[in-house]
């Protein structure tokens, strides 16, 4: 079926961020930045893991692909957001907006599934040291990857097909990109269908990500207090404190988006919220991993005395 036939509009308007117009060229300047230390910081997790033998392990696998991911999810939105504030012009075309979109919600499901799988690895790895090797083989790693990326995709072209049946009454997004929630709004078609597939898909990814998280953690938790001592409780934190704070930070923001919604009248706090959701969570979390990570911090350290000797 054509397009057009689908869809009253061609193009969209982003209203974008609610800033005083005097003060535009401040905020560009603080979301490039934030932007480029986020690819920059991620893209250095990566080489890291890449370059130093120490790290090739299925909790680093699992790290760069979450690092990957996080560049992905930011270059979704931001750039675009950017290009809007410097050119004034916040059009976007019904082609583009769909396929911004898509990919939102494709690595954002990634994220998700990947903070789930991660815990699963942290589990095994304090509960079943002397099997780690064994359980962790590359053979579930890569079926567990493959997993995530699989079924990310199917959701996100699920939600996009039924987005493409929609018709529009009007043009004019309340954000700073094209969220699913801000278009169903939009629409003057029955989107019954659409929200269902929201709440299962949704309910599906939460349960089976954050359950995974809560039921490693306990398990982990009562590992400890079995055997209750300073050693292990360090060892714990230090294996997965960066681990339970990317958790914290980007359940938080979550949460404060989907599950507390701001009122009606006002967007801002959605706004805010995503802000956070989409460009401050990718932009930590490669200084949560490697100011908290030792193995991190000694392959950084490495990385950059053989960059002085190379110099030289």
């Amino acid at each position: 079926m054509r397009r057009e036939n689908q869809s009253s509009v061609s193009k969209f308007l982003l209203l974008g961020l609610p800033i005083p117009p005097g003060q535009q060229g401040m905020f560009f300047t603080l979301f490039l930045g934030m932007y480029l230390t986020t690819v920059l910081g991620n893209l250095l997790i990566i080489l890291l893991i890449r370059l130093d033998s120490r790290l090739h392990t299925p909790m680093y696998f699992f790290l760069s692909h979450l690092a990957f991911s996080d560049v992905c999810f930011s270059s979704v939105t931001v750039p675009k957001m950017l290009m809007n504030m410097q050119t004034q012009d916040q059009s976007i075309s019904y082609p583009e907006c769909v396929t911004q979109m898509h990919f939102f919600i494709f690595f954002g499901c990634i994220d998700t599934l990947l903070l789930g799988v991660m815990a699963y690895d942290r589990y095994v790895a304090i509960c079943h040291p002397l099997h780690y090797t064994t359980i962790m083989r590359e053979e579930l790693c890569i079926f567990l990857l493959a997993g995530t990326w699989l079924l990310s995709g199917g959701i996100a072209l699920s939600h996009t097909i039924l987005l493409a049946q929609l018709s529009f009454r009007a043009d004019t997004i309340p954000h700073f990109f094209c969220d699913l929630a801000a278009l169903l709004k939009l629409s003057c078609s029955d989107i019954s269908l659409n929200e269902i597939f929201i709440f299962a898909t949704g309910g599906l990814i939460s349960v089976l990500s954050f359950t995974g998280i809560l039921v490693s953690y306990i398990r982990i938790g009562v590992s400890i207090l079995r055997v209750p001592s300073t050693k292990g409780i360090c060892k714990a934190l230090s294996t997965c404190g960066s681990h339970l704070s990317v958790v914290f930070l980007f359940y938080g923001t979550t949460m404060a988006l989907y599950i507390f919604p701001s009122s009606s009248n006002s967007n801002d706090k959605d706004i805010i919220a995503s802000v956070m959701y989409t460009v401050v969570t990718p932009m930590l979390n490669p200084f949560i991993y490697s100011l908290r990570n030792r193995d991190m911090k000694g392959a950084l350290g490495k990385l950059f005395k053989s960059g002085i000797l190379f110099s030289k």
